[in-house]
């Protein structure tokens, strides 16, 4: 699932082959499209409202797809991929995008180009994601995390970050909104936090592993001084980055990872699996957390 940056609007992918947009203001649901033919599973908002890209889940059509949440019409299909995509992030300042799949390719995309701009060859399942700025891009797969100038990919990484020697398959990396920190998940269940400058390892996270089928995903808060993470027994948890420790976890009755995401600038976030949850503070409490303060 993605929020759009500039507007209250969410929209899910979901297994039952549909891409739901909702009103988070109004908690309504906008609309529904199915996706039957081609399946659906990785979905994000270009910068426009109205429009999304998103890759296919059914096993014999790797392309993705930019849609008119309007109209429902393709307008472009971006072709490359010949096994799942398994990452997909959009450059917030350009009409660039970068995909990663099974097939150990990344992809660079312009939004008004069908063939890619740019590969790259790797050794694992990659994840992939830009920096709030659009200048940085990163990629992480086999324990180390590289680093891209968006400008300039083609001279190879400029650094490389390695996370304390977790082979597992990296499952999703992500920067916070002041690009100082950036988080990875891996298979094994470890959320591993960085320095995004230095490299440094500031704080690794331990979950329940999740099988290949799913995708381990964490989220910084807006201002980046919490971690929240899904798990692979369904649970959330919340780790402060300052200190390490954990901070709340909420336990599910579900046996798979939540997607999870935070609402831009706000004190809500988002998580979805067997149903779409909205979370935000418990405000009767804030007294006596001021006061532990």
């Amino acid at each position: 699932m993605d929020f759009h940056r500039a507007s209250s609007y969410l929209v899910t992918a979901s297994d039952d082959e549909s891409i739901r947009l909702y009103d988070v203001a109004n908690a309504t649901c906008l609309k529904t499209i199915n996706s039957k033919k081609y399946g659906v599973e990785l979905v994000s908002f270009t910068s426009h409202p109205a429009t999304v890209i998103y890759s296919s889940k059914n096993g014999w059509d790797e392309s993705l797809r930019l849609l008119s949440l309007h109209d429902n019409k393709y307008l472009r299909y971006f072709r490359g991929h010949h096994d799942r995509v398994v990452s997909l992030s959009l450059c917030p300042r350009s009409e660039c995008f970068v995909s990663g799949s099974l097939d150990r390719t990344v992809l660079l995309w312009d939004q008004r180009a069908e063939k890619c701009q740019g590969l790259l060859r790797v050794q694992g399942r990659p994840t992939t994601a830009y920096d709030d700025q659009g200048l940085v891009f990163a990629v992480a797969f086999g324990g180390y995390i590289r680093m891209f100038d968006a400008r300039n990919y083609e001279k190879g990484p400029f650094e490389i970050f390695s996370v304390g020697g977790d082979l597992s398959d990296a499952n999703a990396v992500k920067f916070s909104n002041d690009g100082r920190l950036m988080l990875l998940t891996t298979m094994d269940g470890h959320i591993h936090v960085l320095d995004s400058f230095r490299g440094t390892q500031l704080c690794t996270y331990n979950v329940k592993p999740v099988s290949s089928n799913f995708t381990l995903e964490a989220s910084f808060s807006p201002e980046g001084m919490f971690v929240i993470s899904g798990s692979g027994d369904g649970s959330v948890y919340a780790w402060s980055v300052r200190s390490g420790k954990e901070v709340a976890s909420w336990i599910s009755t579900d046996n798979e990872p939540p997607v999870i995401k935070w609402a831009p600038g706000s004190l809500m976030f988002v998580t979805g699996s067997s149903e779409l949850s909205f979370w935000v503070p418990d405000l009767s409490k804030l007294g006596a957390y001021v006061g532990r303060k």
